[in-house]
């Protein structure tokens, strides 16, 4: 799905009429998923992925118990932290606090569906497909 971009007051309305089918807000900006889209790919027979963060993932849970949660995890904390930093794209306080919102994300592990770690990228990329084709998952390196 592509993104779409609405106004503070649209996101607002869709937001509290049940338009989304998850949203947050995470680090001052809203994020959300339009349902009608998801429903209109769901009735013409398509699988849907969305890349969201737990708090969404929650709300997918809630409202379609049905659906298939991958928790993609870093390998460890500092090797996120390092990613992170080569971004350049956060300064010290945004930082410290994306990395202990991490920290409550992976204590939630324990509801998802599967966890993948991200420690080779096409490792990872072979094994949530595997989990989207219903294959048997190999966790091998």
């Amino acid at each position: 799905m592509d993104y779409f971009f609405v106004s503070e007051d649209e996101f607002a309305r869709l937001a509290r009429t049940g338009g989304l089918l998850e949203w947050a807000e995470v680090f001052a900006h809203r994020y959300g998923t339009p349902v009608r889209a998801v429903q209109q790919a769901l009735e013409a027979g398509r699988d849907v992925v969305l890349e969201i963060d737990v708090q969404g993932a929650h709300q997918v849970r809630e409202r379609i118990p049905s659906a298939v949660l991958i928790l993609l995890t870093p390998p460890t904390m500092e090797e996120l932290e390092r990613r992170l930093r080569s971004r350049a794209t956060e300064d010290e306080e945004d930082l410290a606090r994306r990395l202990e919102k991490v920290e409550w994300e992976l204590q939630q592990r324990s509801w998802f569906d599967h966890v993948v770690v991200n420690d080779d990228v096409e490792r990872a990329t072979d094994e949530v497909v595997a989990i989207l084709q219903g294959l048997p998952v190999t966790t091998e390196g």
